[in-house]
């Protein structure tokens, strides 16, 4: 069934409680002209008097047009000229300026007058935690073979473990490090837990050079991301993983150079983070360091490449031992979580949350990285709702499920707020109806230039059919914009339904919808900047999100969970 059959059928099985209201008045209308009709026809033409004209009735208000109309293009600049704005330094976590925007999002909530819900709290409206910081210290080296390779030249790395006093290994080759149905480099490795892998970037290549785990030649999420490989291994148990690039594009020096800025930033993790609940350390060497580990020449690495294409290849190498010494500097740190809530009427036990992460990625090279879209843009969209649904109650239009407004930190981190609160809820999950997540809303991906109002949405079919009806609902009302939901491909390589917070929320069976405007140019750059947010679509965006969040907020039952699709 099309979208639009789909959406016929949903407005012919059941009328709105709005559109009922709305029909009410007419049948009283009908009523009040058949009673006049009667009595004129039994008085005499001398003593009929003209019927007076009936009264019109008042016309039904709609509440969730009225406040979504309070969430205005004027209000979501002022608050993200404030969040935004150099001086909060970009908002790295456990960073000055994150600090700031969490005391600005917390003094916002009160002023609605939000509840703090935090119990045990120095200020109520902040869930803190406690994080460790590490950084790469001076003098990692590694050594191969009596040869001595340096650091952020023939190697870097990334992860929060790294190896704090030289180290002897011995690597074992993974292939590409893929794991899935009809492909897998681990089947032939037996237990690697506690090992040193030498993993390929890249996927497999057929004779024309295009991906055969992609869809249509497209580059699965093993060639795009090595982040997929790494959680494999995560996965697996491996210590470490150490990649390697040997593809004719490969430009290692140029590489690293850009990446030393980055690599020289502090990477965070849970203070009480379990025994392999972090990421596997993943170390990246140049072409010349993977043959030397490998123990082999660019000829025989050409024929293994050959020949792994539709499974794996014998593996001809023998890796050799390795000398590694890449000591890490760690403290401890707080950051924290900022929570809003509004209590609800009939169903005030159960919580709707309506998320954002207000974090960024801070100072790099000396430029302040604002991230006025990411995620300045949701953050700001969260207090707009918080504005529009207090107004509501403030006006005896209280929603009857309660509301969680919650803005996470340490999103650039690893989803690492969001992944705190669904660990350590204030409101029980089973109580958690649903979690509508705000991610970059405030500007135009390359794919919708000169096109009408867009906005992504993702993962709001994944577990409840509910909720993804209620959403196109509430836009063919509403908003009207093109929905496009193309990103819940589960073979899309960018993987966007695991990269928001969103995703803590539905590992734990709560249903969810994320909005996107996908990426652009300024993502992640010193130019992600409020003169670049288009606010009449963040406005309209905003709005959609309200009339999806009053719809659930209000319905008689909470959206099913009916599937659990990847």
């Amino acid at each position: 069934m099309n979208k639009l059959s789909f959406l016929a059928l949903l407005l012919t099985a059941g009328l709105t409680t709005a559109a009922v209201a709305q029909q009410a008045p007419e049948k009283t209308k009908v009523k009040v002209k058949r009673k006049a009709k009667t009595e004129a026809a039994a008085a005499t033409p001398e003593t009929a008097a003209p019927a007076p004209a009936a009264a019109a009735p008042a016309a039904a208000t709609d509440a969730s047009l009225t406040y979504a109309e309070t969430i205005t293009q004027a209000d979501l600049r002022q608050h993200l000229t404030v969040l935004a704005s150099d001086e909060y330094e970009g908002r790295e976590t456990g960073e000055k300026g994150q600090k700031m925007a969490a005391d600005y999002l917390a003094g916002q909530f009160k002023q609605l007058g939000l509840t703090g819900p935090v119990q045990g709290s120095d200020n109520p409206y902040l869930q803190r935690f406690t994080m460790v910081r590490s950084t790469w210290a001076d003098g990692a080296t590694l050594k191969v073979g009596g040869q001595t390779f340096k650091w952020l030249t023939d190697f870097y790395a990334s992860g929060s473990k790294g190896f704090q006093q030289e180290t002897a290994l011995q690597p074992v080759f993974a292939g590409f490090g893929i794991e899935q149905d009809g492909y897998s480099d681990y089947a032939a490795l037996g237990d690697v837990k506690g090992k040193d892998l030498i993993v390929l970037l890249g996927e497999p290549l057929n004779d024309k050079s295009l991906p055969l785990l992609g869809k249509d030649g497209q580059p699965s999420k093993w060639g795009m991301d090595f982040r997929a490989k790494a959680a494999v291994a995560t996965q697996k148990g491996a210590r470490s993983v150490f990649f390697v690039d040997f593809s004719p594009t490969s430009n290692f020096a140029k590489l690293a150079a850009r990446m030393g800025p980055i690599i020289s930033r502090p990477s965070i993790a849970f203070k009480d983070a379990a025994e392999g609940a972090t990421r596997v350390t993943s170390f990246f060497v140049s072409p010349a360091v993977g043959y030397k580990m490998l123990g082999t020449t660019a000829p025989a690495v050409t024929k293994y490449l050959t020949a792994a294409t539709t499974k794996p290849a014998a593996s001809p190498f023998k890796p050799a031992k390795v000398q590694i010494s890449a000591p890490k500097k760690t403290e401890d740190f707080t950051t924290e979580n900022v929570l809003g809530y509004l209590e609800g009427t009939d169903k005030k036990d159960e919580v709707l949350v309506l998320s954002a992460h207000y974090d960024h990625i801070g100072v790099i090279g000396g430029e302040v990285h604002n991230g006025a879209d990411d995620d300045g843009s949701g953050t700001v969209t969260v207090l707009e709702l918080a504005q529009a649904f207090t107004k509501a109650k403030a006006e005896g239009r209280a929603p009857r499920r309660s509301l969680l407004f919650l803005a996470v930190t340490g999103e650039e981190k690893g989803l690492l707020g969001s992944e705190y609160y669904t660990d350590h809820p204030i409101f029980p999950l089973q109580s958690t109806v649903a979690d509508l997540n705000i991610d970059m809303v405030g500007r135009t991906d390359k794919d919708h230039e000169s096109k009408g109002d867009y906005v992504y949405v993702i993962g709001s079919d994944k577990l409840s059919s509910e909720l993804h009806a209620a959403l196109l609902a509430q836009n063919e009302k509403y908003t009207k914009m093109d929905l496009d939901f193309r990103y819940n491909d589960p073979e899309d390589p960018n993987r966007f339904y695991y990269r928001s917070d969103h995703y803590n929320f539905a590992k734990h069976g709560i249903p969810v919808a994320f909005f996107f405007n996908g990426v652009h140019d300024d993502y992640h750059g010193p130019k992600d900047e409020v003169d670049k947010i288009e606010f009449p679509k963040m406005e309209k965006r905003a709005r959609l999100v309200f009339h999806t969040a009053w719809e659930l907020a209000n319905r008689d039952n909470r959206p099913v969970v009916d599937s659990n699709k990847k």
